[in-house]
């Protein structure tokens, strides 16, 4: 799931950048850097020395993404045309993802 998140931001990169908060600074290397990072946390979950690893930073990245779905409910230009209770959704559904990596956490 998270490699092919990550080849979007390549093969799709107008669409994140639709939605990269303004305040942000070069939005097209933030993008190409999201979608090079999400392509290597996938990969990395693939090994049993660096799923822990991968998962924490995984965490951490949706953590920074919240960021993105929070701007999307500021105004209409930033929500790309998104409904905007899809946009509510989101929030809620990013935990529900932060939690779901949690639990595949080995101790």
């Amino acid at each position: 799931m998270y490699c092919f998140a990550g080849i979007m931001h390549f093969v799709k990169p107008k669409a994140y950048l639709r939605i990269m908060p303004n305040y942000l600074p070069t939005p097209k290397l933030l993008v190409s850097l999201s979608g090079f990072i999400e392509i290597i946390l996938g990969i990395l979950l693939c090994f049993p020395a660096t799923k822990n690893d991968s998962i924490y930073l995984i965490i951490l990245m949706l953590i920074t993404f919240l960021l993105v779905h929070y701007y999307m409910l500021s105004g209409e230009k930033a929500s790309a045309g998104i409904p905007r209770w899809i946009l509510i959704l989101r929030i809620p559904m990013q935990f529900g993802l932060i939690y779901w990596s949690y639990w595949y956490l080995k101790f």
